[in-house]
């Protein structure tokens, strides 16, 4: 089975293109765009997405503005939960929570809707790329405010040299299917 995955993973990673000094010099970014057209990219993503969960009971998954919701609707469905998304600044419709996190230079902010998390419910945040995990940790932190409780991290990609997973909940599981 270890063979299987790892040409799963394989195949996975030869969709994504590389886009170096995008969106500024120094950055190689990771474009999902490719793997998206490509119909068994899609769908073994999504496969490689749920199996890590698959044994656990999940209420919701939260997907990350903006790439993380291309995902995270299919992540939820796979595993029989709903599904929530975790905003910019002005994007939601109904009463929000917010919160800030540092940039490399500045900060930015993330919005949950403030009734979309029940107490005590189960939840998975998704996104497609952990970097240096700002995004993800906000999101923890609005999830906790709520009353939830995280059961686990699911990126496509994982930028390890950045160490985003250390930003994350402790002792939560993180899932990548992809380690750079």
């Amino acid at each position: 089975m270890k063979k299987v995955e790892q040409s799963i993973k394989d195949f996975i990673s030869e969709t994504i293109r590389t886009i170096p000094d995008f969106p500024k010099e120094g950055i190689q970014f990771k474009d999902i765009t490719t793997l998206l057209q490509d119909k068994r990219a899609l769908e073994l993503t999504s496969y490689m997405l749920a199996q890590p969960f698959r044994h656990k009971s999940v209420d919701y998954v939260v997907g990350l503005e903006s790439r993380g919701f291309l995902f995270g609707t299919n992540l939820a469905q796979d595993l029989n939960a709903g599904f929530v998304p975790v905003r910019k600044p002005g994007k939601l419709p109904a009463k929000t929570l917010s919160e800030t996190y540092a940039l490399e230079y500045g900060e930015d902010q993330v919005e949950i809707h403030e009734d979309a998390i029940f107490e005590g419910a189960k939840v998975i945040i998704h996104d497609d790329l952990i970097a240096t995990g700002g995004t993800a940790s906000a999101a923890s932190k609005l999830i906790e405010r709520l009353g939830g409780v995280i059961v686990g991290y699911s990126f496509i990609i994982e930028l390890s040299f950045l160490n985003g997973r250390d930003q994350l909940t402790q002792n939560v599981p993180v899932e990548s299917i992809l380690i750079e």
